[in-house]
């Protein structure tokens, strides 16, 4: 059923299980597993729309040093770098990647890791992947051959993300495949260092429980990624066409109902983190700069404490971009909503 078969497929329930919200949640928190569990990577920011850029400078400015200054001297405790390193690699074997390319990842690793900041990169935005997964998994593949190489002895505080949101054609089967292959492949120099998966459909909550996990799950952490309500969070945003102009003015005042549907969709997260014994982090949130400020501070202090307060890290998408929280133009921080993500 998950590879999208011709002939038509049923589905037997055998057990329906209701649990209210407060008793899941609290029923959650007595578990072993969850007591022993502090929030993955902290607090932290996307360094959104650089790297993952066709080109950085695309999709906004470039990143520099004192970039990175501003987000140590905040507060924050860690950094995820988006890379399309499918834009700057060979098409034909051994997908060789740009020496140059490589080594402006590695100056941006290097230099948060020296402010003291943990650091995540991971392959972003491979869409020939996600169109075309039988073509393009040697050449995924490859890259992360050249990516596990480069860092090899590297600081623990380097995560390593498999892939970006799966979607499209890269189906939860076809995922769970490639993924069984990749993980021996950056294990091979790297037995030791935090690797951290995602399901297919973008990342997104309801697929956690159709990825096929190892049987090692030591070093691993899932991640999900979190945009709802999305007519709230993607109002105005070009990229989805004129539908996102008819969401504008879409608030989110934290109503008792919009509250406990955030509530819902991070217990679903955490149960599925408790009962499959594997930690879990929050890698995108955050609404779109067309939403109201207020409304966009109030959902994402709620979102990040909320998560906190079920000890999964998170990281908001992103720094200083269409959502970002750090205006570059005047060069100031969105104060309410740095604070916000901060917990201040």
């Amino acid at each position: 059923m998950l590879e999208k078969p011709s002939e038509e497929s049923s589905l037997v329930i055998r057990k329906i299980r209701a649990v209210s919200e407060t008793q899941l949640l609290e029923r959650l928190k007595t578990t072993a597993f969850f007591q022993k569990q502090t929030p993955f990577f902290g607090r932290g920011v996307n360094i959104g729309n650089t790297l993952e850029a066709p080109r950085e400078g695309d999709w906004g400015p470039r990143l520099k040093a004192k970039h990175l200054d501003l987000i140590q001297q905040a507060g924050f405790d860690s950094v995820r770098v988006p890379v399309r390193w499918s834009s700057h690699a060979s098409n034909t074997a051994p997908y060789t990647i740009s020496p140059t390319f490589m080594k402006r990842v590695r100056w941006v690793v290097d230099e948060a890791l020296r402010r003291d900041l943990k650091v995540m990169i991971n392959i972003h935005h491979y869409e020939g992947l996600y169109a075309n997964p039988e073509q393009h998994s040697d050449r995924f593949l490859a890259l992360w051959r050249q990516i596990a190489d480069e860092f090899e002895g590297a600081p623990p505080e380097l995560v390593f993300e498999v892939l970006n949101e799966p979607h499209d054609n890269l189906d939860a089967g076809k995922w769970n495949r490639l993924l069984a292959d990749a993980l021996p492949i950056i294990r091979e120099k790297h037995p030791e260092r935090t690797i951290v998966v995602g399901p297919a459909n973008f990342n997104s909550i309801d697929a956690l429980q159709f990825m096929t996990l190892p049987r090692d799950r030591s070093n691993l952490v899932a991640t999900f990624h979190y945009y709802s309500p999305f007519q709230f969070t993607h109002q105005g945003a070009g990229w989805l066409g004129d539908e996102s102009k008819q969401w504008k003015g879409t608030t989110w005042i934290g109503t008792p109902e919009q509250q406990r549907a955030v509530r819902n969709d991070l217990d679903r997260a955490l149960r599925w983190s408790v009962e499959n014994e594997i930690p879990i982090y929050l890698g995108e949130f955050g609404a779109y700069q067309e939403a109201d400020i207020d409304s966009r501070n109030q959902w994402t202090r709620f979102v990040a404490d909320e998560a906190i307060e079920r000890r999964i890290g998170i990281a908001y998408w992103e720094f200083y971009s269409g959502f970002g929280v750090y205006d570059p133009k005047k060069q100031r921080w969105h104060e309410g909503l740095r604070d916000a993500i901060l917990g201040k």
